[in-house]
């Protein structure tokens, strides 16, 4: 049976990962507050203030354990395979109609006031679908695209979108050339593989749902939209059938974002106007809550750490490569592995800072001895096998990301050419390596007495 939003949830509740809330939530007031609590077990919201008939969960997953359950796998495991992944590809297949065809809604009967989208930060200029996949079509190939974007609620019919200087802002450019509106169908609800595939960084041109094909072990099933010749998956919770006219900008944000901060990507960007809304029966609105290691941050950890795996493992040859995990904000980046050469752990952080990702700026690259999944252990690494003088090197005048605000902005957001540069650091964290044996010595790590053998709980 194909995996959907209904199959996870079935999953989360099977796992004890799913809680249940019962009382009224305010989607625009409380429900922020409440998934910014729970960073260990996913929320269902079953009264809603304001929304009647609507139910909706949020933190889905809502750590890097329920990535791995979504998966089937550990946390630890989850990188590596999906690195493997990237290079296939299932092709999704045409189906005649799904789940999602079972409403169809127009005109006056779509109000997203009346939807449970909501505010995520106190700042925030007001509620954000945050769990809208955009797809959309290159009108020179017709290769479809599929990326995450946020979209501000702006009216009964209307949403701002931000477009990061990629692939859908690409396809947008070439329909502003035409001076023609680009025709979109956003996705809400899914099971978190899609939202996984979408995150990836694949090339201008690759099919984002070929790759849930592969990340899934079948192909997707696409339905057609009701207004153009865009195809979306057929059993998702819901379809928002829109274009985003040329040349038209709106204010848009501020908005919480994945780096924990408000500033990212505000100003006069583009809008998308409603046209049509499919969706299943009773539909399920799915909420994400942004913010540093909350479910909009996981999203991206996974693809980010699969892509710089993939670009790494193969530096000067060949690394001994035993993991990567992207940290707090996405900025940075963890880097597992055997140094076999005096230099080369700073060259696989080079070489991170230079991948398909344009997020990292900050590298850390430390030894199978240090868990990359406590965060305290990439802090004592830091600290205590760093010098400095030696192993910290800092490169000016990279490009950084645009939602960065610690670079320099050179050009603002809502258009092609939004950028910022500034800094990037790699720092090696690293023992020396086994090719200097009484060197490497030095650095062993403590163990006690009867460790691995001796265990608290045989006391209890």
């Amino acid at each position: 049976m194909s995996q959907n939003m209904r199959t996870w949830i079935e999953t989360l509740e099977k796992s004890g990962n799913l809680l249940h809330i019962e009382k009224p939530v305010d989607p625009r007031s409380q429900m922020g507050s409440l998934l910014y609590q729970s960073r260990d077990k996913a929320l269902m919201f079953h009264n809603l203030t304001g929304c009647p008939g609507w139910t909706s969960i949020g933190n889905s997953p809502a750590n890097l354990d329920h990535v791995g359950l979504a998966f089937g796998m550990t946390k630890e495991e989850v990188v590596p395979f999906v690195a493997q992944k990237l290079s296939e590809r299932i092709p999704w297949k045409k189906v005649e109609t799904g789940p999602v065809k079972e409403v169809v809604l127009s005109g006056d009967e779509i109000d997203l006031n009346k939807w449970p989208a909501h505010q995520a930060g106190t700042k925030d200029a007001g509620p954000v679908i945050g769990s809208g996949l955009v797809f959309t079509k290159d009108p020179d190939t017709g290769i479809q695209n599929v990326s995450f974007h946020r979209l501000q609620v702006q009216g009964p019919r209307q949403t701002g979108i931000l477009m990061v200087p990629r692939h859908t802002r690409m396809i947008y450019s070439k329909y502003e050339e035409r001076d023609m509106a680009m025709p979109v169908s956003i996705m809400i609800g899914h099971h978190p593989l899609y939202y996984m595939a979408a995150a990836m960084t694949a090339p201008f041109g690759v099919d984002e749902m070929d790759i849930a094909g592969a990340l899934m072990g079948e192909p997707v099933n696409m339905v057609k939209s009701e207004n153009s010749d865009i195809y979306v998956p057929a059993d998702a919770e819901i379809i928002i059938e829109a274009h985003i006219p040329p040349h038209q900008r709106h204010p848009e944000g501020p908005f919480s974002e994945f780096q924990d901060y408000y500033v990212a990507g505000r100003g006069m960007n583009p809008i998308v106007v409603i046209d049509k809304v499919t969706t299943r029966r009773n539909p399920i609105f799915k909420n994400i809550q942004n913010g540093s290691e909350t479910e909009g941050c996981l999203f991206h950890k996974v693809p980010f750490g699969a892509s710089i795996y993939n670009h790494i493992k193969s530096v000067g040859g060949y690394v001994d490569l035993r993991n990567v995990l992207v940290l707090p904000g996405i900025f940075g980046v963890a880097i597992q592995m055997v140094p076999r050469f005096a230099g080369e752990a700073k060259n696989v952080g080079l070489a991170a800072l230079s991948c398909p990702i344009l997020h990292p700026k900050v590298v850390v690259v430390v030894d199978p001895d240090v868990n990359i999944f406590d965060y305290w252990q990439v802090l004592w690494a830091i600290s205590a096998r760093t010098n400095p003088s030696k192993d910290m090197s800092i490169i000016d005048g990279l490009r950084y990301h645009p939602m960065d605000p610690n670079g320099d902005e050179l050009v603002p957001p809502g258009t092609a050419n939004w950028q910022r540069v500034g800094g990037k650091i790699v720092i090696d964290a690293t023992k020396p390596p086994h090719c200097f044996p009484e060197e490497e010595e030095e650095f062993e790590r403590i163990r006690p007495v009867g460790d691995g053998v001796v265990f608290l709980k045989d006391f209890l």
